[in-house]
């Protein structure tokens, strides 16, 4: 029979909950930030909840007007905006990754959830009793965040786990629109998810979006309807586009760091470092160490 060893699952325990700080903020609307100093969108998901004011939801391709109480579901991959004064709305929101709630054994990711996916159905209106009982929530979340309770991320897991289950059991909005100068806007979408997957900063990561269909995806718009899109509003290609920022991160990367080629490649997306090669040849001339040995 084995032994548990409970010091050393404490201890686990304890470690791990020294990082739940930077993976989880919670704060009221009207604060305009969660005061997470490392609160970056491309990392973290967000749930806002609006009780007043009306403004407009840019969600990837598409729009929706919030006039009325609302849960509202963010994932850092799909672009977003508001419009109108939802910058002085009551409400609360909050921002988390997804690794802090698969530390609660969360078996599906939160990027393939009809709430968060693009696509999917981003916006909840509320009832007065909905919208009372989620306020309670926040407000509960952001005193055990205060608290000295040496378990409170598992009890705020738990709170949040309540918010999304209860938004899973609703009724999502269907009121959405197609913003105007829809060209416009699906470049302009693509053109800044593309920028947010740079600066790179570790090799232990690789690009999630490298093909013209990884970005539509995220859009929830067809493939051609995305390169039709950025083709007429920029004068270039989608795959272009793509291709001049990795060359342009590239070469910082060998500029201004130390990694080695084969770690350059894979951060940049690469599944060989002999792929990166004849990418970066054939779009420059030379090779990425002929490059390196220049400098």
């Amino acid at each position: 029979m084995d032994v548990v060893n409970v010091t050393e699952i404490n201890n686990t325990y304890l470690e791990n909950i020294k990082t739940e700080p930077t993976q989880f903020r919670v704060a009221p609307s009207c604060e305009g930030n969660c005061s997470l100093e490392s609160y970056n969108r491309r990392d973290f998901y967000k749930i806002t909840l609006t009780l007043t004011g009306c403004s407009q939801l840019l969600y990837a391709n598409r729009g929706i007007e919030i006039n009325k109480p609302a849960l509202v579901f963010t994932n850092p991959m799909v672009p977003y905006s508001w419009e109108g004064d939802h910058a002085g709305a009551l409400g609360y929101f909050c921002v988390f990754t997804d690794e802090f709630l698969q530390a609660g054994n969360r078996m599906e990711s939160l990027e393939e959830s009809n709430l968060f996916k693009a696509g999917g159905d981003p916006v909840y209106f509320l009832e007065d009793a909905q919208a009372t009982y989620i306020s309670s929530i926040f407000t509960r979340m952001q005193q055990e965040l205060d608290s000295e309770y040496v378990y409170k991320y598992e009890l705020i897991r738990n709170h949040l786990n309540l918010i999304i289950h209860e938004a899973i059991k609703m009724q999502p909005a269907v009121a959405y629109y197609t913003p105007q100068n829809a060209a416009s806007r699906i470049a302009k979408l693509f053109l800044g998810l593309l920028e947010k997957q740079f600066p790179v900063e570790s090799s232990r990561y690789s690009l999630v979006l490298k093909k013209a269909g990884d970005f539509a995806d995220k859009l929830a718009v067809h493939v051609n309807h995305l390169n039709a899109a950025v083709r007429e509003v920029t004068g270039k290609s989608t795959t272009s586009h793509i291709n001049e920022r990795i060359l342009t991160e590239a070469k910082s990367l060998l500029t201004h760091t130390n990694w080695s080629v084969a770690d350059i490649a894979f951060s940049l997306g690469f599944d060989y470092a002999s792929y990166f090669n004849n990418f970066f040849k054939k779009h420059t001339g030379v090779t990425p160490m002929a490059l390196r040995k220049t400098l």
